[in-house]
């Protein structure tokens, strides 16, 4: 078998999950050059891309922080993929990230723990395949931007997910906390070329994996819904198509072209409320089907945590992210509003 017919997913499952693997399958520490560079398999699920002549970006593509969020996984699998068959020739350094293959291989969301949780120096708080997983992928990805070529360069990470329930806009992305740092018009509109045309703000520090590369390595990032958790062979791929092709142009031109920024085209959401979970008898007061940011009537009862009730406060509040499984003290809700764009410092 040719190094460039080695199925990346599988070798990376095998790879987690122990398995032994023949000498032409085995990718890990192997070096494989493309048209305009070379492609390294630093760790199982661990891939970087180094063009001779890199353009002035470094892209963080991540997917499978959450083992069971299929999409970003074929999104990723498929890049990769058409790096090693020639198809696709990037010009910008790129690191690949098949987060959590522990829980892929064993169609879980994770094994002990919410990797999404563990970042920003969290993972030093445990002990499980998480904890340990997540501080690897910490040092992959500053070792990733710190060896960079000198100059003025961006850095730019995309965490991609699926949600577990659907949601009124499909798809949507999480714009970390900017500590009083301006939006980016340009973000926004790659994103709205993606598809992704709903923006969350998070108004607070967070030990999610987009989080720690804008807080620690000053990168823009994000973390993008790309729609619904489904088992693999059943995304529409279609529905990714917009997702995947700028992704896709955004590492193989050194200068992507982008329309002029148009406000019109995002819906921007800002959180209200962070309800946690922190008793036993945690309960949501809606059935398990109602979609991210549907909106409740102002006084309709949301979630009870043991003796606490919690309320719609104001007129608009949507919720999203609800999980009433969730371990002590973590999110179970969100609660956001609509703000106009308009209010927002933008560059």
């Amino acid at each position: 078998m040719k190094l460039n017919e080695v199925d990346v997913l599988q070798w990376t499952l095998a790879g987690a999950t122990g398995q032994q693997l023949s000498a032409d399958q085995q990718l890990l520490n192997k070096r494989l050059d493309y048209a305009g560079g070379q492609i390294i398999f630093n760790d199982y699920g661990v891939v970087t891309v180094e063009p001779t002549s890199p353009g002035d970006k470094d892209v963080v593509y991540s997917c499978a922080v959450h083992g069971d969020e299929t999409a970003p996984i074929e999104i990723v699998r498929d890049m990769i993929h058409g790096i090693m068959q020639g198809q696709i020739k990037p010009v910008q350094r790129t690191l690949f990230l098949i987060a959590n293959p522990a829980a892929i291989a064993i169609n879980k969301r994770f094994v002990e723990m919410n990797m999404n949780r563990l970042f920003s120096g969290a993972h030093r708080q445990g002990d499980s395949p998480e904890h340990h997983r997540a501080a690897a992928i910490e040092g992959y990805v500053t070792e990733f931007f710190n060896s960079a070529p000198n100059g003025e360069r961006r850095r730019l990470h995309y965490d991609l997910h699926t949600a577990i329930r659907d949601s009124k806009y499909e798809k949507f992305a999480v714009y970390p906390f900017t500590h009083g740092g301006p939006y980016k018009k340009e973000q926004l509109t790659f994103l709205a070329e993606c598809g992704v045309t709903t923006i969350l703000l998070n108004q607070a520090p967070t030990t999610t994996f987009s989080y720690y590369s804008v807080r620690t390595h000053q990168a823009d990032a994000f973390t993008v819904e790309l729609g619904k958790v489904r088992p693999f062979g059943e995304n529409n791929r279609h529905d990714f198509a917009a997702a995947e092709t700028m992704f896709t142009r955004l590492i193989c031109e050194h200068d992507l072209a982008l329309p002029n920024f148009d406000p019109d085209r995002t819906k921007i959401f800002d959180v209200c409320r962070t309800i946690n979970r922190t008793n036993e008898k945690f309960v949501l007061h809606f059935p398990d089907d109602v979609a991210n940011f549907t909106a409740f009537a102002e006084g309709d009862l949301l979630a009870t945590d043991g003796d606490t009730e919690y309320r719609v406060e104001q007129a608009g509040e949507r919720i999203i992210f609800p999980n009433a499984k969730v371990a002590l003290d973590q999110r179970a809700l969100l609660t956001v509003i609509d703000v106009p764009i308009t209010g927002l410092q933008l560059v």
